[in-house]
């Protein structure tokens, strides 16, 4: 894998290629991901879709995707040397693709990432411009963008637990930008997704992780700073 050329060969170190959806969104999706697992991964199992699984070698964005689960930020001259850089660091991983899908999005990546015990699946957008879409984490809708400070409750799916939520948001002064709340069935579990203007201090994330109803917390900053 280490020996297939892409624009990064090209165009130095400045992540500029022939569509940043192909270069600094795919580089956003997989650094999101990795803030979703908790650390960089050991194994990831990557499937490109659609335009993505066309293109993926020659545009750059299997360089893209490695050097962003590394946590490389976009501009970042290491992208170059990400096979070989991954091999060192002990980091394995499978590349798959899938054209024609059309539930996807043309520019959608799917990351299956193992890090010790644990596992998340994580699908997300390159919309252009190196924006990016996190549509799913676990199966759960996700829509959140990874530009904002963002807060992923897995919780029993109890009655009040999106007013209490907010409501201990809110002691923090921190204004709530969008909320999403998905389930796999009623009184089932619950995965709320919550993007916020400004960050939460870490007793309030302590706090909320120690109500027997929240299962899991997960508190992604912007993943730029």
């Amino acid at each position: 894998m280490g020996g297939k050329s892409s624009v990064f060969d090209m165009i130095g170190p400045v992540m500029i290629g022939p569509s940043s959806s192909h270069t600094a969104g795919v580089v956003r999706i997989a650094r999101a991901a990795i803030r979703v697992l908790g650390g960089k991964p050991d194994h990831a199992d990557i499937t490109f879709y659609n335009s993505f699984a066309r293109t993926y070698e020659g545009h750059g964005s299997d360089k893209a995707i490695i050097g962003g689960l590394m946590d490389f930020k976009t501009d970042d001259a290491k992208i170059k040397q990400a096979f070989e850089i991954a091999e060192e660091s002990g980091l394995t991983y499978v590349f798959k693709s899938i054209g024609n899908a059309s539930v996807y999005h043309p520019n959608t990546i799917k990351l299956n990432l193992i890090k010790g015990e644990k596992k998340v699946e994580v699908i997300g957008e390159s919309l252009g411009g190196g924006l990016i879409n996190i549509s799913f984490v676990d199966g759960f809708i996700a829509d959140f963008s990874a530009q904002s400070h963002t807060l992923i409750i897995k919780a029993n799916d109890v009655s009040g637990a999106i007013a209490f939520i907010s409501s201990v948001i809110a002691q923090e002064q921190a204004n709530i930008a969008t909320m999403s709340v998905s389930r796999k069935g009623k009184n089932d579990q619950a995965c709320h997704v919550i993007e916020m203007d400004s960050g939460l201090q870490p007793i309030t994330i302590e706090y909320l992780k120690s109500l027997p109803w929240i299962k899991e917390i997960i508190y992604i900053p912007d993943i730029d700073l």
